[in-house]
């Protein structure tokens, strides 16, 4: 590592609070799937932002768009009607399951968003979200209690009330914990935290079916 990468990583760590261990890399620009640290080495970059960069750094059209867009408005906050925003979501509505979106700035927030929703919806006294083993659903307050992974939680007691967590891929666990306080089954069809683990076609349809049958809603945590 040169002494000048070394210095923006002494400098990183004099500002930032530590939420974070990062990798002692400097990285200046990237194309497609190439990255470039300061000092000139260059990485497959497997990880695309944890999704993010799904269609590798500096794509043309979306450097053109991003450009584009900058050069009108940048942001006129939710109180308003842009004509991009409801094209994105038009896009989104044709293109899915979905009759309707809510864009969030982080996969926590739109967590949050379903899990408010879930609980706005339901009847009184309906609240408990069950997840799974092993998942991963973000690092605000409420995000982190859906966890299933306790090394999330440390540090962080008392957590919110209302989530439990069954056995991955176990339906019977799962069906243990319905009761009628519960409102939603929150889940990721294939976990990424835990080692890229999928869950089972026919497990995710049971889930569905007994959603239905119990007045659950389902929400399906994908990054």
């Amino acid at each position: 590592m040169s002494p000048d990468s070394s210095s923006w990583i002494e400098r990183s760590s004099k500002v930032f609070i530590n939420t974070y261990s990062r990798f002692p890399v400097v990285l200046v620009k990237g194309s497609g799937c190439v990255l470039e640290d300061g000092d000139g080495r260059e990485y497959l970059d497997f990880l695309a932002g944890i999704a993010v960069c799904s269609l590798g750094h500096c794509h043309p059209e979306v450097t053109r768009a991003i450009c584009e867009q900058a050069s009108t408005l940048v942001h006129v906050s939710n109180l308003f009607h842009t004509m991009p925003q409801t094209e994105l979501a038009e896009l989104l509505v044709e293109n899915s399951f979905a009759d309707r979106v809510f864009f969030g700035n982080s996969g926590a927030e739109a967590n949050e968003a379903a899990i408010k929703l879930a609980r706005k919806h339901s009847e009184a006294g309906r609240y408990e979200i069950i997840s799974l083993s092993g998942s991963f659903h973000g690092r605000t307050l409420a995000t982190v209690a859906a966890t299933g992974q306790p090394k999330f939680h440390e540090g962080f007691e008392p957590l919110p009330d209302g989530f439990l967590h069954a056995e991955f891929n176990d339906m019977a666990a799962l069906e243990q914990l319905v009761s009628d306080k519960t409102c939603a089954i929150l889940c990721e069809p294939l976990q990424g935290e835990s080692g890229v683990r999928p869950l089972g076609r026919d497990y995710l349809q049971r889930i569905r079916t007994l959603c239905d049958e119990k007045g659950l809603l389902l929400i399906f945590d994908e990054v």
